[in-house]
C-alpha cells in the first residue's frame, strides 16, 4: 500500500508540474501573438512538437563597427543616416565610452547636414550628462555654431543671433582654456555687432517718422550693451540729432562732446560738429549726463 501511495503521489507531482509548465507556456505565448491564438486545453501543448514561435536574436555588433558604419557614410554626406548609425552606439552600448561619442558624432552630423534644431539639442544633452568631458567644449561650440550659421540679415528677428551670444558666451567662462575659445570670441564680437544694427536699424526708422524719443532709447540700447561695435559712433551722432530735435540740447552737446573725445578723426564727430553749429552750439560734455557715465563705466 504505502509504495502504491508513493506512485500514485509521485504520478501527482509530475502532473501537476506538466500543467504549470503547460500553463507557464500558454501565457508566454499569448502574451507575444495574442490575436493569433489562446491555449484551449493543456493536451494541445505537445512539448515534443515543432516551434511555432521562433524567437530571433540579433547578432550583437561590436561598437568599433557601428562607429565606422557612422563614419563612412559622413564620408558620402549622409549625414541624416550617420546621426541614425551613431544612434545605435547609444541605445547598445549604454553608460559607455561608445554611448558619449556616439552622442557627440550625432551632434557633428546633424550640424553638418544643416539640421541646426537637432544640433542643439544633442548638443544640450551631451553638456548636460559629460559636462567635464575633454569634447565637452566641442559640443558647446557646435551648439554656438548651429545658431550662428541661422542669423538672418539684421531686417529679420535676431533670435538666433542672441542665442549665438549666449553659447559663445558660456562655452568662454565654462571653459577658458579650450581650443575654441579664440574663434567664440571673434563671434561674440560678430552677433554683438549683428544686435547693435538691428537696433541702429530700428532706431533710423523712428528718427525718420520723427518718433524720437522711440529712437532715443534704441541708440540707447546700442550704447548700453554694444558700446564696443562699429555702431557706436553712429549711434553718438544719431542721439545728437535725435536731442536737438527734442529741445534737450544739453544732452545733443553731451552726445557730441563724446563721440569727440572717443572717435575724433569721425566723419560722425564732423558731421555731429556742423549739426550743433547750425543751431549756435557747440560739443560740450555734461558729466551728470546718462551717456557721460556709461562711456566712463566702460573705458574705465
Amino acid at each position: 500500500m504505502m509504495s502504491d501511495f508513493r506512485a500514485s503521489h509521485s504520478l501527482i507531482r509530475r502532473a501537476e508540474a506538466q500543467f504549470r509548465s503547460g500553463i507557464i507556456r500558454c501565457l508566454a505565448v499569448s502574451l507575444v501573438v495574442l490575436p493569433l491564438a489562446g491555449c484551449s486545453s493543456v493536451s494541445s501543448l505537445n512539448p515534443f512538437g515543432g516551434e511555432k514561435y521562433e524567437t530571433k536574436l540579433l547578432p550583437d555588433v561590436p561598437a568599433e563597427e557601428i562607429y565606422d558604419q557612422g563614419l563612412a557614410r559622413l564620408q558620402r554626406r549622409d549625414s541624416e543616416g550617420a546621426a541614425k548609425k551613431f544612434a545605435e552606439l547609444e541605445k547598445q552600448y549604454p553608460y559607455s565610452q561608445w554611448s558619449r561619442k556616439g552622442l557627440l558624432m550625432q551632434v557633428y552630423s546633424f550640424y553638418e547636414g544643416g539640421q541646426y534644431d537637432d544640433a542643439v539639442v544633442h548638443a544640450n544633452r551631451y553638456i548636460g550628462l559629460y559636462p567635464s568631458s575633454p569634447e565637452a567644449a566641442y559640443a558647446a561650440y557646435l551648439m554656438g555654431m548651429s545658431y550662428y550659421k541661422q542669423i538672418p540679415d539684421i531686417s529679420r528677428d535676431q533670435e538666433n543671433a542672441e542665442k549665438a551670444l549666449l553659447a559663445f558666451t558660456a562655452l568662454v567662462q565654462k571653459y577658458p582654456k579650450s581650443e575654441y575659445v579664440e574663434d567664440a570670441k571673434f563671434k561674440i564680437q560678430v552677433t554683438r555687432d549683428q544686435l547693435a544694427g538691428k537696433e541702429m536699424s530700428v532706431g533710423r526708422y523712428y528718427l525718420s517718422r520723427k518718433n524720437y524719443t522711440a529712437a532715443v532709447n534704441r541708440f540707447r540700447e546700442v550704447l548700453g550693451k554694444y558700446q564696443t561695435t562699429r555702431h557706436s559712433e553712429e549711434a553718438l551722432f544719431r542721439l545728437t540729432e535725435a536731442y536737438l530735435a527734442l529741445g534737450i540740447t544739453h544732452e545733443a552737446q553731451t552726445a557730441a562732446a563724446v563721440l569727440g573725445h572717443n572717435f575724433p578723426d569721425s566723419t560722425w564727430y564732423n558731421d555731429a560738429f556742423k549739426l550743433l553749429a547750425g543751431g549756435g552750439l557747440k560739443p560740450q560734455e555734461n558729466k551728470n549726463s546718462w551717456i557721460s557715465r556709461a562711456f566712463t563705466r566702460v573705458l574705465g
